[in-house]
């Protein structure tokens, strides 16, 4: 019989935990709690929460109010919402793989000049770099300048479109793919890789049964890292995407601002959370199924 030598955490580490602990409920579980009753209140004609017990806020999300029949308005903002984080993550991950693969076999003295460079558009404002990418993409930006001169084309709008949207996704979120796509592939053996191509395994084959399975701990985390907070982005599908075809974060972020409609704006951040933790619950199957 194996005895369990596992102590449990005193009254010192219960300490070391309260500020975390702390912070958890002030800025985590709290805002849950306001924004999920939030959610079943209705509001009045200025604008202010009515705190009165409706489920009216979640029919509007599935029921148009004028047919009585299921709307498709909210659901298709989700459904662009979870097609951009998608082709986000795609994006990432095949330029983010390759980097990450890059930087984790190169010579130890240089993976943290290289890892400095990944981090670099971190030392810049968010908005900032947003506002650059627009600068590029502008009818009069540098790639429209470039392609002009190059008589490639005389003028290539792709501001305010969804490639713009997914363009500036990518970038902000690449890292965020890289970084733990790096931690697997500089823990992955080499001799392991070496063992299977003498075995008579061409590159591919070492790739897809050896090299994928061996760092897939860091593909599943960056996919996490990257998708999920990829849907509910509003800053970027704002700017970039001009409100054409708004988003689930843009919709929210109007209903609280523009609207005035906080109880709306909650129970779609309600199910918004709701659809992370489907994704998290999806993802964490996958992961224990693929571990076995």
């Amino acid at each position: 019989m194996v005895s369990d030598c596992r102590r449990r955490p005193g009254w010192l580490g219960w300490m070391l935990m309260t500020p975390m602990l702390a912070w958890l409920v002030a800025f985590v579980i709290a805002p849950t709690l306001i924004l999920a009753v939030y959610s079943f209140c209705q509001r009045d004609e200025l604008g202010q929460v009515v705190y009165h017990f409706s489920w009216e806020n979640y029919r509007r999300i599935f029921i148009d109010s004028d047919t009585g029949r299921l709307g498709t308005v909210y659901l298709d903002v989700f459904l662009r919402s979870l097609s951009y984080a998608g082709l986000t993550t795609g994006i990432c991950l095949v330029v983010g793989y390759p980097v990450a693969w890059f930087i984790g076999r190169a010579h130890p003295g240089r993976r943290n000049l290289l890892l400095t460079l990944v981090m670099i558009p971190f030392l810049t404002n968010f908005l900032i770099r947003t506002y650059a990418w627009m600068t590029i993409l502008s009818e009069n930006g540098i790639l429209n300048g470039f392609l002009g001169y190059m008589h490639i084309a005389t003028s290539f709008d792709m501001l305010y479109t969804p490639g713009a949207v997914v363009l500036g996704l990518a970038y902000t979120y690449l890292p965020f793919m890289i970084l733990p796509v790096y931690g697997s592939v500089e823990k992955l053996d080499p001799a392991l890789v070496e063992a299977a191509l003498d075995l008579g395994a061409n590159p591919f084959r070492v790739f897809q049964k050896v090299i994928i399975p061996l760092t897939f701990p860091g593909i599943f985390a960056g996919v996490l890292l990257v998708f999920i907070p990829a849907i509910g982005m509003f800053a970027v599908a704002q700017l970039m995407g001009g409100g054409v075809d708004p988003t689930i974060g843009e919709v929210i972020q109007n209903q609280f601002f523009s609207a005035r409609d906080w109880p709306f704006g909650s129970a779609l951040g309600m199910m918004l959370m709701l659809l992370f933790g489907v994704f998290f619950w999806a993802g964490a199957r996958w992961w224990k199924t693929a571990a076995e």
